[in-house]
């Protein structure tokens, strides 16, 4: 069958497109971005579209034609500086509906979560709840499928934040240490989702998809600083004050389009704890439990430096930021003398207006690089800044790479920094 599948370089809309895809299904993948898709996956179909801009049963029918089977793997936990959750996960799946209802598509696959448990009322669960009422009520055929937290090979978002936590060094920090957690992988929601697609699950279900486990969230930490290979540690319970500070700070972040897990709803949600119904409606087949999803994929190197490398990366763009403001700023508290290193080369009013525009860029890049659509650009910005200047200032005074104080070999590690920010930058 032909497939669109929303959301298919996410998570779970990738591993969903690799089990159809593996099962003969001719699969078209739906992102924001797909360069990155393509290239990876040239064999697969890809469109580059936004949900937010999908507003009307006409923008939906330029993308439909030709596709028997829908599955909205899409979704976003907050509303940020790209992302609209009115838009994408209630607003277009709402025109998505009308279109379907006079084109060829047989079912609606819907990937969505518990809505009325911890969070209910905030905007990332209500837009879902929303959709999915609509869904129920339109009377197409479709199954929606509610996975508690997923895990796999890979990791995103929230099983990303395990990972980073739990290879903390010497203790396991923790918000809501004790809130019950359930797991699903990753592959066994891409299983139901093709069950689903074969019309082995009837339509009109609405499955819990969780495993037979319930673990506090300390446990969850503990199974996965095992599978990393690390000692055991304690447990930390960090203090409410500085854990608002930290959700404050994130959703600041999100802001500017940095899609933290530590931001307020994800920590909302976590507070209720990540479990099914007790009424809702269990998958047909055997979930596998997080120690077993852990023990087939063993952690290698690579998982261990993405763990502890993950919770850097905010330090890292938030340090350049500064050295590049910092360093924009501070001579125009003297420009005179900052212009006077260009004396050699320019006359007096060229060295004032190259010094003002060096600030100006300086600034500029410190601005952009907090800006997520605009952060690579910044960092490539940056190093091809530090190229210029250490060329030029070893043209105007070669002396300064032999100062004590070096002032131009300091200047080669925040460029080591900068790439160490280019290469942590993606998130999947």
């Amino acid at each position: 069958m032909h497939i669109l599948i929303l959301g298919g370089t996410g998570f779970i809309g990738s591993a969903v497109m690799r089990r159809l895809a593996s099962d003969g299904h001719a699969v078209t993948g739906l992102a924001r971005t797909v360069a990155q898709a393509r290239a990876r996956w040239p064999q697969a179909q890809w469109i580059a579209a936004d949900l937010a801009e999908l507003q009307t049963a006409e923008s939906w029918r330029l993308h439909l034609d030709g596709f028997e089977i829908v599955v909205n793997c899409a979704g976003a936990l907050q509303d940020g500086l790209v992302d609209d959750l009115a838009a994408s996960q209630q607003n277009a799946m709402l025109a998505l509906y009308e279109t379907v209802k006079t084109s060829g598509i047989r079912r609606i696959v819907q990937i969505s979560a518990r809505v009325d448990g911890g969070g209910a009322d905030l905007p990332f669960l209500a837009t879902k709840r929303r959709a999915d009422t609509a869904l129920a009520e339109s009377g197409l055929p479709f199954v929606i499928l509610r996975p508690a937290l997923v895990v796999g090979r890979n990791a995103f978002g929230g099983t990303a934040l395990l990972r980073a936590l739990a290879a903390f060094p010497f203790v396991q920090p923790l918000i809501h240490a004790e809130s019950p957690v359930e797991t699903v992988d990753v592959e066994d929601v891409a299983s139901a989702v093709a069950l689903a697609v074969e019309g082995a699950i009837p339509s009109g279900s609405d499955l819990e998809l969780a495993a037979a486990e319930r673990l506090t969230l300390a446990a969850t930490l503990a199974l996965h600083r095992r599978w990393l290979g690390l000692a055991p540690a304690p447990t930390v319970v960090v203090p409410a004050i500085l854990g608002r500070a930290v959700t404050a700070l994130a959703d600041l972040a999100g802001r500017f389009g940095w899609q933290s897990p530590l931001r307020s709803t994800a920590m909302t949600v976590m507070e209720g704890g990540v479990t099914r119904r007790n009424d809702g409606e269990p998958a047909p087949f055997a979930l596998r439990t997080l120690a077993e999803t852990l023990a087939a994929h063993p952690a290698g190197v690579q998982d261990l430096w993405f763990a502890r490398l993950y919770l850097m990366k905010a330090p890292v763009i938030v340090t350049l930021s500064l050295f590049w403001l910092l360093s924009g700023l501070v001579p125009l508290a003297d420009v005179e003398r900052a212009a006077s290193h260009l004396l050699p080369l320019l006359p007096p009013a060229a060295a004032t207006a190259a010094t003002l525009l060096s600030c100006l860029l300086d600034v500029t890049l410190g601005i952009c690089v907090l800006l997520r659509p605009l952060a690579r650009r910044a960092l490539l910005g940056m190093l091809a800044v530090t190229a210029l200047y250490l060329a030029a200032a070893s043209v105007v005074e070669p002396a300064l790479w032999l100062d004590p104080l070096g002032p131009l070999v300091k200047v080669l590690p925040s460029a080591l920094l900068t790439l160490t920010g280019l290469a942590i930058l993606d998130n999947r």
